[in-house]
């Protein structure tokens, strides 16, 4: 099952069922049952998402809108929290002057930070340093704590894309990286969630990419994880509770802007896109902060 969050022309925000990979028109879960919530994080807080798919296989033709006719929200648009992680990949580790850690690095980001697909990522005022990150991003849906690597995978709700925009010259200004990962609107995620029944378990084995421009910048497979998925739930829950509807955002590989001679900055006008095999195409344009 695949799942967007959206906002309407009259403003009214909603959850929507995609019912294949590449189709141009959703289910709008509100028009098929009011006691399904209008929030994709709210949604799986309460479990909905079994109830979500029976609704949808069953909606009339009248809740069907095209995706033309929507914007896209932030996939889950008020998570409690966003850990990151950085250097997963050896190889964006080396080319960023760093051995590979004995430890990942973690980091948060705020819900005022994230923006929806098709929405510009926004090159602020302060910095011209903007540089994307492709990565896989993992949406918890149970309640967990001190994980194990045989029940790790059982509180996932899904999978999906996240642009980890960053800007350089701010996130080297401290020890610490989430000043330059937390400026408005500069981490793009989206397009939907897809449930775990339709990947490979643990999100094992899928090429991602981002393009700049159409021109690859990024080309890499999540089995070149130094943790996997696994790994990282089980690290992570050693020190917090996730809660459903949280996010893992699961590092970026080799091929970055800042890492390049000369450096590649985005700018108004690109287009980036991140690919995640088996999920879809993330695609924002660049827009200066007004």
């Amino acid at each position: 099952m695949r799942l967007l969050s959206f906002i309407d022309k009259s403003g009214r925000a909603g959850v929507g069922v995609l019912p294949k990979a590449g189709a141009q028109e959703f289910v709008d879960l509100a028009a098929v049952s009011k006691d399904l919530p209008t929030d994709l994080g709210a949604l799986i807080i309460a479990g909905g998402l079994e109830a979500a798919k029976k609704a949808a296989a069953n909606a009339p033709a009248s809740a069907v809108r095209a995706l033309s006719d929507v914007r896209f929200l932030p996939l889950i648009p008020h998570p409690s929290k966003i850990v990151c992680m950085g250097l997963n990949y050896a190889d964006h580790a080396k080319e960023g002057g760093h051995a590979r850690p004995e430890y990942p690095g973690l980091f948060m980001r705020g819900p005022s930070s994230m923006t929806g697909h098709l929405e510009p990522l926004i090159r602020p005022k302060a910095s011209t340093k903007l540089d994307y990150e492709a990565e896989l991003a993992v949406v918890i849906g149970k309640s967990a704590r001190h994980l194990t690597r045989a029940n790790a995978l059982d509180c996932i709700a899904g999978y999906s894309c996240f642009n980890d925009g960053s800007l350089r010259d701010y996130q080297r200004k401290s020890n610490q990286w989430t000043i330059g990962k937390n400026f408005d609107a500069s981490g793009p995620f989206g397009p939907w969630l897809v449930t775990p029944d339709e990947l490979p378990a643990g999100g094992a084995g899928l090429r991602i990419q981002s393009r700049l421009n159409g021109k690859i910048m990024q080309d890499a497979n999540t089995t070149d994880f130094l943790w996997d998925v696994v790994e990282t739930l089980v690290l992570i829950t050693e020190c917090m509770t996730l809660v459903p509807g949280d996010v893992v955002i699961t590092g970026t590989p080799a091929g970055v802007g800042y890492a390049r001679t000369p450096p590649v900055w985005m700018a108004p006008g690109d287009t980036i896109e991140i690919e995640v095999e088996g999920i879809g195409v993330l695609s924002n344009p660049i827009a200066d902060e007004k």
